[in-house]
């Protein structure tokens, strides 16, 4: 056991420094919705981030939209008077999003409005956000969600963000970054020469639950306070201490624990650390996460001679065998919705990818097809999930649709990067 732990974190020490600051869309929906985004009406100087720019690129990020370019509109209106539907009708669009900036007193302040350019009517009234110049991204995002949800009624994701692990060879270093799901405004939230693994967010956004080998060189289990950055270390048991996955409610954190000779599950109450062993089993069993309602937890186990989903009853203790399609399953997540189950799944003579079990029917879906995929993390409103593969020789992170319909690289300018994890929605 202690050498197939040395061989993991071996494999997660050669990972290199990367940033990511592009988007390739490489597979969307088949018909996807034609969206103009005019350029905002701006009286002032040159503005640090482009709004409408950040908008479109976020319709393109979604798969479902393909925005016009601004160099094909016919005309730049900033106000209904100004709209002339047969010129967006030429071009093709079906959706026509206008908007202006002001700036008074510091602030800078967004008004925008959503028409069908079918029925040639308003969507919905003018609507206005405002924020810092350091929130124009902010400001561009938010706009973004508000149209998506109103076309898609599906609530948008781009306003969330991303916790991912990046790491340098020469010196041996390794960074908690945090960034926009396109990459863009990453930082770092720490910066370490001890391997950091399996980051998880917590259910309001505020702090992050990770495993770091900073104590005498040994795993244990951190949370860190996002804002702040101050950290508590909450476990130092001897052996294997991993895979931490909050509870729905945020109060409770499942783990892999091996301080009784055998990984295992664990709850531990974060308040309290008072712990609750889940598991007892001669096999290794590792991974936990939680049903969507908290009352049951999936985890990986090799009890039945390879790896493979089983689901335990927090109250019960009755365990069941859930996966069965392939030879090994394993990292699963569920849906916010509880209904679809997604794994790292790889067939007998195939390669490892990621797939989505219905919960209900067992049916299987393959949702990637690249080598080498791991660590899927599904977004808060279970359309998309993002996870680690392999291009061109260096780790980059990948997204999919549940529905496997649409497929995104973001691909770093050098090395690689691994372990992402989707925020939830912030209020």
């Amino acid at each position: 056991m202690r050498y197939l732990v040395f061989i993991l974190f071996s494999v997660f020490a050669m990972v290199a420094h990367a940033q990511m600051n592009n988007v390739i869309v490489t597979q969307s929906v088949q018909n996807p919705i034609k969206i103009a985004v005019v350029p905002f009406d701006w009286a002032g100087g040159r503005l640090p981030e482009d709004v409408s720019s950040i908008i479109r690129n976020d319709f393109r990020f979604s798969g479902q939209f393909d925005p016009i370019a601004p160099e094909r509109m016919l005309s730049f209106p900033v106000s209904e008077v100004g709209i002339h539907y047969r010129d967006w009708k030429v071009l093709g669009a079906e959706y026509l999003l206008i908007g202006s900036l002001t700036q008074q007193a510091g602030r800078y302040y967004a008004s925008y409005e959503l028409f069908d350019v079918v029925k040639q009517q308003r969507v919905f009234a003018k609507l206005t956000v405002d924020g810092t110049e350091l929130q124009l991204r902010d400001i561009a995002h938010h706009i973004s969600d508000k149209v998506y949800e109103t076309i898609t009624g599906i609530r948008g994701i781009f306003s969330t963000k991303l916790i991912y692990v990046e790491a340098y060879q020469h010196p041996q270093r390794y960074r908690l970054m945090l960034s926009d799901i396109d990459g863009a405004r990453s930082r770092a939230l720490l910066d370490s020469r001890f391997p950091i693994l399996s980051p998880v967010w917590s259910p309001n956004g505020q702090r992050v639950a990770y495993v770091s080998f900073e104590a005498e060189n040994k795993p244990a289990i951190y949370i860190m306070d996002i804002a702040t950055q101050r950290r508590q270390q909450m476990t130092s048991f001897r052996g294997l201490n991993g895979a931490p996955s909050w509870s729905p409610d945020g109060q409770k954190l499942a783990m892999v624990l091996s301080k009784d000779g055998n990984p295992e599950i664990y709850v531990m109450n974060v308040l309290t650390r008072q712990l609750d062993r889940v598991t007892n089993h001669f096999a290794i069993d590792s991974e936990p996460s939680w049903a969507a309602d908290g009352a049951s937890l999936y985890f990986t186990s090799d009890r039945g001679g390879k790896p493979q989903i089983y689901q335990v009853n927090l109250a019960t203790k009755q365990q069941e065998r859930v996966t069965f399609d392939g030879d090994y399953n394993a990292r699963s997540r569920v849906s916010p919705d509880g209904k679809y189950l997604v794994v790292l799944n790889k067939r007998p003579g195939g390669n490892y990818h990621i797939a989505a079990q219905d919960l209900k029917t067992g049916n299987l879906r393959i949702l990637s097809e690249t080598n080498l995929d791991e660590s899927p993390s599904i977004a808060p409103n279970g359309a998309m999930l993002m996870y680690a593969t392999r291009s061109g020789g260096k780790g980059v992170l990948a997204a999919v649709s549940l529905d496997a319909r649409v497929k995104i690289l973001q691909p770093p300018k050098q090395g690689d990067v691994r372990e992402p994890a989707w925020s939830p929605f912030f209020n």
